[in-house]
């Protein structure tokens, strides 16, 4: 037992060595009563925020009181190039991306990326001849 004692000692003494006083003290030995009450009352005030249950913001919409954050969500399911809407949850990534839905990604836009990232669109006579 007196062999681990001893090692312990060493080890404490090269890492004070190392890294100073603050390093090996005991963190209860800065500890006051006054720091341990505020932490108390911090933590209480903690908890209060986290268990309050918050009321969602509502807005007059159309003769009802709708939640907020479901009025800012806007969601385009009409591809702009054939007109088309889509209920597809692949169109949503080529609508967010390309700003066309899959079938005209497929038609108008695959391999020719750079042309449609440039501006190029499809002119409407085009479009329609293609849908028919």
């Amino acid at each position: 037992m007196k062999k681990n004692i001893d090692q312990v000692a060493k080890i404490e003494k090269a890492i004070k060595a190392k890294y100073g006083e603050i390093a090996v003290r005991n963190p209860m030995s800065s500890w006051s009563d006054e720091k341990e009450n505020a932490y108390i009352q911090q933590m209480k005030e903690r908890a209060l925020k986290e268990n309050r249950p918050t009321e969602p913001e509502k807005q007059y919409y159309d003769g009802f009181f709708v939640d907020k954050k479901l009025l800012n969500r806007e969601s385009n399911r009409v591809c702009p190039v054939c007109d088309e809407y889509t209920f597809d949850m692949r169109d949503d990534l080529f609508l967010n991306k390309w700003q066309s839905c899959h079938q005209c990604y497929v038609k108008w836009i695959e391999d020719r990326e750079t042309r449609w990232k440039s501006g190029w669109r499809p002119g409407d006579e085009n479009v329609r001849e293609q849908n028919n």
